[in-house]
């Protein structure tokens, strides 16, 4: 294991751009190692000032709908409008193996070759929805290391949506055309979230039906309520393999940010999610020193057994374990 930095060598890195110490600055805040989180929040305290600047974009999308390829294809046009982009991909790790597919430096070939990207694979374990407890903290410190736009892909199982939601500036839904009904499959609760749609591989034979689509999306989102703010969904046409499309996209982005910023709506907006992004860490923290308690530990297992063959409701064996962590807990106030 290499050595850790110091705070000052951390910050002082990750400020100038250093993308070998925003690695190991990320690895640091992802440990669970009691010493590196210390370590690891006076860091991200030390550049929180320097964050807040970027453009905040989540991408999601059923799989096969091209997401990384859009990724890829979209980060180089930004590239070329002089843009520094960073690419947060969370993979689907194997919840009996741990291990996780971490391919997304391959499947991106033009943005991992490129000086102005940064791409960070993170396996995203046993957290629910696929996006890992430090996203947050990680476009904090991409941020403050200068990238101008922050992508969150998520691996598109559910809940990943809702969590990506709750992060980002934009949040844009990838679709495809021509398989058959084009709202099937379709949750109403993701596209009443996302703030544009754009209809993937609009190339070859499927350039026809992706213009179908188009239509048929515009018409379900009049179904839709209207956002307060009164922005209409945009619903555009792309193919990430030709490249095309991609101004259009970046225009729409702009145009939002235009819609928000005047009215207060993109300030309250990160105000919100900052507060969302406090009681999410107060309940990880939690989380993490209850299941670390040795009488929880040493209890559990039996209670388990006795959830198990149905001799005791689980809300109580809950109830019990809770009781004796805080016993725990209290005891140790005691002593200090």
């Amino acid at each position: 294991m290499p050595k850790r930095l110091s705070v000052q060598a951390y910050v002082d890195g990750v400020l100038a751009g250093n993308r070998m110490v925003l690695s190991r600055a990320i690895t640091l805040v992802e440990s669970r190692l009691a010493s590196d989180r210390e370590l690891a929040a006076q860091v991200l305290e030390a550049c929180a000032a320097h964050s807040g600047k970027s453009y905040r974009l989540g991408i999601t999308g059923v799989p096969g709908v091209g997401k990384s390829t859009f990724i890829d294809a979209f980060g180089m046009y930004l590239i070329g409008q002089g843009k520094k982009v960073a690419v947060l991909a969370v993979d689907p790790s194997s919840q009996r193996t741990r291990g996780s597919i971490l391919g997304d430096k391959t499947r991106m070939a033009q943005l991992s070759r490129a000086e102005e990207a940064f791409i960070r694979p993170s396996p995203a374990g046993r957290t629910l929805g696929g996006v890992t407890r430090t996203t947050r903290e990680t476009i904090l410190l991409c941020e403050a290391a200068g990238y101008d736009f922050i992508i969150v892909e998520t691996v598109g199982v559910g809940q990943s949506e809702i969590a990506v939601h709750s992060m980002v500036d934009f949040f844009l839904l990838l679709m495809l055309a021509g398989a058959g009904d084009e709202l099937q499959g379709i949750k109403k609760g993701i596209v009443e979230m996302a703030h544009g749609l754009v209809i993937n591989k609009a190339d070859g034979e499927n350039e026809a039906a992706a213009s179908r689509a188009r239509g048929e999306y515009k018409r379900a989102l009049h179904l839709l309520a209207a956002a307060e703010s009164g922005w209409q969904v945009p619903v555009l046409t792309c193919s990430a393999l030709e490249q095309r499309g991609m101004a259009e996209v970046a225009e729409m982005l702009t145009a939002f940010q235009a819609h928000h910023q005047p009215d207060g709506w993109w300030a309250r907006n990160r105000q919100a999610q900052a507060l969302q992004w406090m009681q999410d860490a107060i309940r990880f923290e939690l989380e993490d020193r209850f299941q670390r308690d040795e009488g929880v530990r040493a209890a559990r297992p039996g209670l388990a057994t006795e959830v198990e063959a149905g001799r005791l409701p689980p809300t109580i064996a809950a109830q019990r374990l809770i009781r004796l962590y805080l016993q725990g807990a209290d005891e140790k106030s005691a002593e200090d």
